[in-house]
């Protein structure tokens, strides 16, 4: 009886949801159905063999905590090692045009810089560190975002998504709009005057266009069990936009290359995530560490021509210097320009925000341009004499210490040619 019940949810995963006006899930249904089918009971019957926790204790892992020990959140982490992202080609923007993780906002409170027609709430961890926004099911949810992104930015955030056999896998859509037509609806569905959406699955993810309200050419569909395999994880979500080229990872796996996902003229000012209903009515998406970030980053004209190069896409864990994996990218262009001018000699410097004790930070700074050095020896063979390492904590703000989007600005590493 459960086996039967688990396969029926997979299929409606599939077929159970449509776009009103537009079939969105027609194709995929056609193109997909079978071989999901096929895959359900291999599936089944490996997570039966395996682990015999039942659905409830998975549930219970990422139970909220209690808002007054933080402390069982700090210096956790699950990043995967930075060699299993070596083929992450992943670098993050110049500027960070915005930044969310929650930390002002309350537990229990819905985040005051985030819209919806729907619920949420701030919460917390026993296993990841940080505030995360449980999103409410079945709505949309807009972050407050000022001005445009401009033809070249990146956005990546983080997810813990907690669907499962007994609930459902309803899936989630996050799409990046142009412009606004007027008394437009909160949940429009062809919204503003152009864009593109992601659908991302337990077994499937989706990317189609769209532009003057009118569906574009591309709707296409890819079988992924990836969330699946990843159920109450962290995951980390990346999109990089180059006029109109599109591309997205989830972690370290490129999902979409899209050469002319964006219609030419197409500037985004605003994102948006869609979430689904589910029988039971459990949250099943959970986000923090929403960045934009704005500019292609020229790394080797910083460096090279200029003498300086500073980035916010090399990130390490809480009050940590280990290197998140998903900083490979970054890492990777800034060895290679090291290898291309083989007498180019560099300081690294970190820097942090200014939240929590000075002479910490001060330390923290000093340990990650260390990390980030040791990190170019050991996986990239660059020569240790090229490098020197030092750290000025909170001393060198280059932006303002109070709010999320400064902070996340302040903390940053330079390469300083010597």
């Amino acid at each position: 009886m459960r086996s039967i019940m688990t396969i029926t949810c997979m299929i409606l995963f599939i077929s159970g949801y449509i776009f009103p006006q537009f079939d969105i899930l027609e194709k995929v249904k056609k193109e997909t159905e079978e071989k999901v089918e096929k895959e359900t009971d291999k599936e089944i019957d490996d997570t039966l063999e395996g682990d015999e926790k039942t659905e409830e204790d998975s549930v219970k892992e990422v139970k909220a905590t209690d808002e007054s020990n933080p402390s069982s959140t700090e210096n956790v982490s699950s990043s995967k090692e930075l060699k299993s992202y070596s083929k992450f080609d992943f670098v993050a923007g110049e500027n960070v045009l915005f930044f969310e993780d929650f930390s002002q906002d309350n537990v229990g409170d819905f985040p005051a810089l985030w819209n919806t027609n729907s619920s949420g709430e701030v919460v917390t961890f026993n296993n990841y560190p940080g505030h995360w926004f449980q999103i409410g099911n079945n709505g949309v949810f807009l972050p407050d975002i000022t001005g445009t992104f401009g033809e070249n930015f990146t956005i990546e955030f983080d997810i813990i998504y907690t669907g499962s056999t007994q609930f459902g896998f309803p899936d989630f859509v996050i799409e990046f709009i142009s412009g606004k037509q007027e008394n437009e609806a909160l949940d429009a569905y062809i919204a503003g005057n152009g864009g593109c959406g992601f659908r991302i699955g337990a077994h499937g993810n989706k990317v189609y266009n769209w532009k003057d309200r009118n569906w574009g050419d591309i709707d296409n569909n890819k079988v992924s069990d990836f969330l699946y395999k990843n159920l109450n994880e962290k995951v980390h979500v990346s999109f990089s936009f180059q006029k109109q080229r599109v591309r997205q990872w989830l972690n370290e796996e490129k999902i979409y290359d899209l050469p002319k996902l964006l219609s030419a003229g197409v500037i985004i000012d605003r994102i948006r995530f869609t979430t689904w209903q589910t029988n039971e009515q459990i949250p099943y998406l959970n986000i923090t560490n929403l960045r934009v970030a704005v500019g292609p980053p020229d790394m080797r004209n910083k460096l090279i021509t200029e003498g300086k190069l500073v980035t916010r896409g090399i990130l390490f864990d809480v009050n940590s210097a280990t290197i998140k994996a998903e900083s490979y990218g970054t890492l990777k262009e800034i060895a290679s320009v090291l290898k291309e001018n083989a007498d180019v000699k560099v300081k690294i410097v970190g820097h942090t925000d200014s939240d929590g004790d000075e002479n910490k930070n001060l330390d923290l700074s000093k340990r990650r341009a260390a990390s980030v050095k040791d990190m170019l020896i050991k996986e990239f063979g660059i020569n240790e004499s090229r490098m020197q390492t030092d750290g000025m904590g909170e001393t060198q703000p280059a932006d303002k210490n109070d709010t999320p989007i400064g902070k996340a600005n302040n903390r940053r590493v330079e390469f300083i040619k010597i």
